[in-house]
């Protein structure tokens, strides 16, 4: 991947007439076209990698998308699949995704038992191996489809996490790459006293601490933590704590180099990355509830360059800002002071979880650049200068 600036296609919500023409279907439809979909060559197997949502969790990206983004892959011959982890693709029927809705198979990502998969060698901090999911690995064609929102363990959930946590089965997501922070030392039990390790977790208001008396050790849930810094304070007078940017640092980094693998898999002209800016909410799909948006509605982007497209969808979110009043009360620790240059998800869930990290650790790891040209199609403006509509209701009973 060049260090050039990449094209990223941008299609707004907003639309400059009450038409057809101008609706974010028909942006999709022009973003697809831009990406050019003849490098997926007759019969190859095309993996549509999205999160299909948990239980309640509905604000995944839309069938009605999924299914134009299925119908341009078939006609460009291509054989599409939707894939997911192996709970979400049981249950995806909740949420309006079946074979017949999205118009093509829907199939687990590392099979029925979610062990289907291939090894990839890591010995990144405390983790050794990760297992990618062995569906994804046999594809011939990647189209990386996400939902754009807040994600409490790094601050952003787009298509570098959609393939990072996504393309590998249950245990290496869970148990591996949550909790690669604690790979960096924060916590010194020479120094610490029991008496004092149950002191620090009642410090945590959260409820983030926990402490095995027996093994005397300490043990902390990274993902949720906020650093509001409660504990590192009942523990000045002892001085056994330290929590850093690197610990967080860690998870941003070990995502870029997840998906790195599953990049290398793929021929690099049968990669294909589109981030859904819409319905963003503050964490990830993964909760499987209904959630307030926290950012207002933006658009489709699309690129071939998945660092590009994932900076994009960054800096349209920071341009946005938070819509406050839809700041859910339990995230206690939000910081709204205008002069503090914080990125809108790093405002919710803390400082060192700054979403730009893992855009920089990828374009290291020539993933792609993160200088990008935003094209935006179907302008409102343009549609604007088109005739109106003489009609935009049903006359009369009609199938199409």
């Amino acid at each position: 991947m060049t260090s050039k600036t990449s094209e990223v296609y941008f299609g707004s919500v907003q639309h400059g007439r009450p038409a057809r023409y101008a609706s974010i279907g028909r942006k999709l439809d022009e973003i697809m076209k831009k990406l050019d979909l003849s490098t997926i060559e007759e019969r190859d197997k095309v993996a549509i990698k999205m999160h299909l949502g948990f239980h309640e969790g509905y604000q995944t990206v839309p069938v009605f998308f999924v299914r134009k983004i299925v119908k341009a892959v078939k006609d460009a011959g291509g054989y599409p699949f939707v894939t997911d982890n192996p709970t979400a693709v049981y249950n995806a029927v909740e949420r309006g995704y079946t074979s017949e809705t999205c118009g093509c198979p829907i199939i687990p990502i590392a099979g029925v038992k979610d062990g289907y998969t291939k090894t990839v060698e890591f010995n990144f901090g405390n983790v050794g191996t990760l297992e990618l999911g062995g569906v994804l690995h046999d594809a011939d064609v990647l189209i990386d489809l996400a939902h754009a929102k807040g994600h409490n363990a790094c601050g952003f959930g787009g298509v570098v996490k959609n393939i990072a946590l996504g393309g590998y089965h249950g245990p290496s997501r869970w148990t591996k790459i949550h909790g690669v922070e604690a790979s960096i030392p924060w916590w010194n039990a020479e120094k610490c006293p029991p008496e004092h390790a149950k002191k620090l977790v009642e410090s945590c208001p959260d409820n983030l601490i926990n402490y095995d008396e027996e093994k005397h050790m300490l043990s902390l849930g990274f993902g949720m933590c906020n650093q509001c810094m409660e504990c590192v304070e009942a523990d000045k007078d002892v001085g056994c704590l330290s929590l850093k940017q690197e610990n967080f640092s860690m998870f941003q980094e070990l995502m870029a180099r997840a998906a790195n693998e599953i990049l290398k898999t793929f021929d690099e002209k049968k990669q294909f990355f589109l981030n859904f800016a819409i319905d963003i909410t503050p964490a990830c799909d993964c909760w499987g509830v209904g959630q307030p948006h926290v950012v207002n509605d933006i658009g489709i982007l699309g690129s071939r360059n998945i660092v590009a497209v994932e900076q994009a969808a960054l800096d349209l979110i920071a341009k946005e800002g938070l819509i406050e009043n839809m700041i859910p009360p339990y995230y206690r620790n939000v910081n709204l002071d205008p002069a503090a240059k914080l990125h809108p998800f790093a405002r919710l869930h803390g400082p060192m979880k700054d979403p730009y990290l893992v855009t920089g650790y990828a374009e290291k790891l020539g993933m792609g650049t993160r200088k990008y040209n935003l094209i935006e199609v179907l302008t409102p403006k343009k549609m604007l200068r088109k005739k109106p509509p003489t009609g935009v209701s049903e006359a009369a009973a009609s199938f199409f």
